[in-house]
């Protein structure tokens, strides 16, 4: 059992608190959002996360689990000590290590005897060192700075944190590796690898981790959209390059972009610290240009069906940048709607989830629905944003119905193109031929 403060409860603080407690250990989590902490000691979960309510309440009964707004409380408690701090982008894409850098110095004021702090932030190469010189600068006892980074998907994390692929700890000092190897054991013991190297190394295996994913994405979206140039089925050709096992099939379903606090802010972030070196990543660039126009290409099918949309009523499934989550961070529905509000159309909008992060945001310009079918009423097409379950199976005689005309832009493939042109639908999907029952429109 070893004693943890996890400093920051966001997405990634509280996952990482509640699955540490999880397997035994005694852990408080420090926030400075007096609020939040207090609901939190009453057992709310602040984020929408599958499974994470059910272990949440277990440890706060079981007394693993606490929380304060207290950082020297914290400090006094804790042997390890997990920075979990936000790293927002800069305008120039750079990481603001302002959060992490300010709790580092905090920490140098408070320690009074040895500690391991660990950056579970995802940071740029080099971060270790700079919060290493942070604290040294007001630290009178000896401590080690250990570059710990998740790999947690939103929808997966709980699975993902106490069941990972590898955990990967950046250390040169022999005491830290021993210490995070002991917190780490519970959760490799059926074979997944622990991954012992120096800390530029773990910082830079984030990134790169990232950077790779989306830019397979990114390869496969720009794939799709070559095969509606030529009459290919993406879905085909997927299949046929999956099968591959040096590509496999993980990440090579097309879309209308990535979105989410990761891939955005960690692909920009890699590009910066390139820059910052005089090494152009010419690929990196890429895939943020192409992905950029990627989120809005089903505005333009719209204007190409419909010309002028000013005037029309459109209803969006799915605001969330991926299902499972409530986040809004760089969702391409956001892009759509922003697109579409601009050429005059108006919207309504239905997620079983991220409905009131969108408020917060966009306020009463959009129209929010209680049900997705209520949304569609007296709507001129459906636009699918995000691949929730709860759309894949869906009443398509009371879709049908609902809508003015029987028309779909689906960004997420989630429907087969035979059922749809059974249907009667005119379904226009990314990187397949387009099911064209003609229809005319009228405004």
């Amino acid at each position: 059992m070893k004693k943890i403060a996890v400093v920051g409860t966001g997405y990634v603080g509280l996952v990482t608190g509640t699955c540490f407690a999880e397997t035994g250990n005694q852990v408080l989590c420090v926030d400075i959002d007096e609020n939040k902490v207090s609901r939190m000691k009453n057992g709310e979960v602040p984020i929408y996360e599958p499974h994470l309510d059910v272990i949440f309440e277990r440890n706060i009964k079981a007394n693993r689990i606490q929380f304060t707004t207290d950082l020297k409380k914290a400090v006094e408690f804790a042997e390890i000590i997990f920075l979990a701090l936000p790293t927002p982008p800069g305008e120039d894409g750079s990481a603001d290590l302002s959060y992490v850098l300010g709790v580092a110095e905090q920490l140098g004021k408070l320690m009074t005897e040895y500690k391991v702090i660990v950056d579970k932030s995802t940071v740029p190469v080099g971060t270790s060192e700079k919060v290493h010189a942070a604290i040294e600068k007001f630290a009178s006892v000896e401590f080690s700075v250990v570059s710990n980074p998740e790999f947690l998907r939103e929808g997966f994390a709980v699975d993902d944190f106490l069941n990972p692929d590898r955990v990967v700890i950046g250390t040169s000092d022999i005491r830290a590796s021993k210490i995070m190897s002991e917190l780490y054991k519970p959760f490799i013991h059926d074979g997944h690898p622990l991954i012992i190297m120096d800390e530029k190394s773990a910082e830079l295996t984030k990134y790169a981790a990232n950077a790779f994913l989306a830019t397979k994405i990114t390869f496969m979206n720009e794939i799709a959209n070559f095969c509606e140039a030529v009459g290919a089925d993406v879905d085909k050709v997927r299949l046929g390059i999956g099968s591959d096992s040096r590509i496999g099939h993980k990440f090579l379903y097309p879309g209308i972009g990535f979105g989410g606090s990761c891939f955005p802010k960690d692909v920009s972030a890699l590009l910066k610290s390139g820059k910052q070196v005089g090494y152009n990543f010419e690929i990196i660039q890429s895939v943020l240009n192409v992905n950029e126009k990627q989120k809005t290409t089903i505005v333009q099918k719209i204007k190409n069906y419909f010309g002028d949309v000013s005037g029309l009523k459109f209803a969006i499934w799915g605001l969330a940048f991926k299902p499972d989550t409530d986040d809004i961070r760089e969702a391409s529905a956001l892009y759509i709607i922003n697109d579409l509000l601009k050429l005059g159309a108006s919207i309504e909008v239905y997620d079983p989830e991220a409905m009131e992060n969108v408020k917060n945001i966009l306020g009463d310009t959009i129209n929010f629905s209680n049900d997705q079918y209520s949304a569609l009423e007296n709507k001129d097409a459906l636009i699918i944003a995000t691949e929730w379950s709860a759309f894949r199976n869906p009443d398509f005689d009371l879709i049908k119905k609902n809508l003015n005309q029987p028309i779909i832009f689906d960004g997420r493939n989630i429907y087969e193109l035979d059922q749809m042109e059974n249907l009667g639908f005119y379904y226009n999907s990314v990187g397949r031929k387009t099911v064209l029952p003609f229809i005319q429109t009228e405004k």
